[in-house]
């Protein structure tokens, strides 16, 4: 039995009646993922006026699957799947071509191959879209109208949206994050996350619909009007200003600037050149800085001309460094730093501990880690990384992909940590999580439910080179700062290094692509928001809405053909 031959009751027009979505159908869903990428940076920093794109990037796709030239006695349920799998194709591979780049720069892998995992990328996720666009199909064909599916819309996205982020673990640059500039609409964040942003950009973009799909000019006008002044007022927030956050301590975040594509050994006197060069630079609490995003168009603000003020904090990222937790010389190195500036201190590096099997026998657990440090530069506690990397940090169903270790000499072989754990310095509690990490929202919101009173987020993105990554990545590390109200310290290898106030704010930040540090300022916050308590509440309200209302439109006059 086929599901896409229900047959719906249609609106009078021209029909689309064959098995595959018309040449229309395909060019309107390739317009739609055009729209929704140009929301999200592309080669650099975004520009807050793109954000206005998230208002109508859906509309071409919406307009695609429910206008009635489309509906047939027929194969609508497909037709419509296989249009919204199109544009989300096209949207995955246009928002996600560093994948291409960084595969083959930096895994070695042939351009060839490079090109076809970010394909295979694309065309799994792809799903996700075509999942959104079945779902509303199918409520057009049942109740033979399309406001019921435009109203649907919103619920169905942000269920879709809880799906990849639960099914394939890839939430990357959720609708949402687009707006992570607008302080009116990210008041929503702290109670519903980010998928209550996603769901009013997709309900405005189904009025927007209505207004094309509607039939009586003046309802057309009327859909019209309440769509672009909702848009309006709401994307008016990126605009907006708010209070200064306070700040009470200062951290220096080292960015030592480390080529990923090679080995890093300090032998001999090397080691003694170098860790005194990274000594000196993590000792500096009044250092350049931009203002805001770096940028080669900006000027580089000079160290302030003021007392040095005392450090709290200093971070060394996730990098391919040659530091290993055990070494005499690191831990001195360590005790060294510590005495010279009373300050905790985060280092980032792979560590090692024995385990035992359930046969008794032992062999060696390998993490990417956060080692913790006291100001007194003792060994504290130690952070390993939870959610790896798949094929980089980890090789998932091994025995069947067995060949990545061959695709790329890159792909690690780290074991998972178990703890999300709060480490306190100087008389604060601090969260830290690793790269990665920073796009799951409702794991990075337990470290403030554990007491956490500012997240230290370390990375390596110097993977991503000069593409649109670093700066998605970012955002929604901004995003995370938002959603739990706290402080983050951001550190990285290459860059983006900043530091990011509660409203998501970018305040401070170093330039990209070279050896330095930068002293942020900061502070401290105790408060928990909702979302922090609940987590993806919101999101799942809108799974169970949206299986609801499928499940109960699916018993009403759906009949199968054989």
């Amino acid at each position: 039995m086929a599901i896409d031959s229900i047959k719906p009751s249609v609106a009078h027009g021209s029909r689309s009646s064959g098995k595959w979505p018309s040449f229309s159908a395909i060019a309107l869903a390739l317009l739609a993922a055009v729209l929704l990428d140009l929301p999200f940076p592309i080669a650099g920093p975004m520009p807050p006026w793109r954000a206005t794109f998230a208002w109508i990037a859906l509309i071409p796709l919406l307009v695609a699957i429910l206008r009635s030239g489309f509906i047939a006695p027929a194969h609508y349920l497909r037709r419509s799947a296989v249009t919204g799998y199109a544009g989300g194709i096209a949207w995955y591979t246009l928002n996600s071509y560093w994948i291409e780049r960084t595969m083959h720069l930096y895994g070695h892998v042939p351009v060839p191959g490079a090109i076809g995992i970010l394909l295979l990328y694309s065309l799994v996720l792809g799903l996700y879209f075509g999942l959104f666009t079945f779902l509303l199909a199918l409520v057009r064909s049942v109740t033979r109208s399309i406001y019921p599916a435009l109203v649907l819309a919103p619920f169905a996205w942000a269920a879709v949206e809880i799906a990849a982020s639960r099914i394939t673990s890839v939430p990357w640059d959720q609708l949402g994050y687009s707006q992570v500039d607008n302080l009116l609409l990210t008041h929503l964040a702290p109670f519903t996350g980010v998928y209550g942003i996603s769901f009013v950009l997709v309900a405005v973009n189904a009025v927007l619909a209505a207004a094309v799909l509607a039939k009586p000019l003046r309802v057309r006008l009327a859909l019209a009007a309440t769509g672009l002044i909702a848009a309006a007022v709401l994307q008016s927030g990126t605009w907006s200003r708010v209070p200064a956050a306070p700040t009470r301590a200062t951290a220096v975040l080292l960015q030592p600037n480390f080529s990923v594509d090679e080995e890093h050994d300090w032998p001999g006197a090397k080691w003694d050149q170098n860790i005194a060069r990274f000594l000196a630079q993590s000792s500096e609490a009044l250092t350049p800085y931009y203002s805001g995003m770096p940028s080669p168009a900006k000027t580089l603000q000079p160290a302030p001309a003021t007392p040095a003020p005392p450090i709290s904090l200093i971070a060394w990222p996730e990098a391919p460094s040659p530091f290993e937790e055990t070494d005499p010389r690191f831990l001195a190195a360590m005790h060294q730093l510590a005495a010279k500036t009373h300050a905790g201190i985060v280092v980032g590096l792979p560590a090692a501990d024995w385990a035992t099997d359930s046969q008794g026998r032992q062999y060696i657990q390998t993490f990417n880690s956060a080692t913790i440090f006291s100001s007194a530069g003792d060994r504290i506690g130690r952070y390993d990384k939870i959610h790896l990397v798949p094929f980089g940090e980890y090789v998932p169903y091994s025995d069947l992909f067995f060949f990545a270790h061959k695709l790329t000499r890159q792909a690690g072989n780290f074991d998972r940590g178990t703890h999300r754990s709060v480490y306190t310095l100087n008389g604060h509690r601090y969260g830290v999580f690793i790269c990665y990490e920073s796009i799951f929202a409702d794991e990075v919101r337990h470290f403030a439910d554990n007491g956490a009173e500012v997240f230290v987020n370390i990375s390596d993105d110097g993977w991503y080179g000069d593409t649109s990554a670093p700066w998605q990545h970012l955002n929604m590390a901004r995003m995370r700062a938002i959603e739990n109200r706290r402080w983050i310290v951001r550190d990285t290898n290459t860059g983006v290094t900043s530091v990011i106030d509660p409203e998501g704010r970018l305040l401070t930040s170093a330039p990209r692509g070279v050896f330095t540090s930068l002293a942020v300022q900061y502070g401290f916050r105790s408060d928990v928001t909702f979302y922090t308590r609940h987590g993806d509440l919101f999101g799942y309200a809108c799974v169970i809405i949206t299986l609801g209302v499928v499940l109960l439109l699916g018993k009403r006059r759906i009949r199968f053909q054989p």
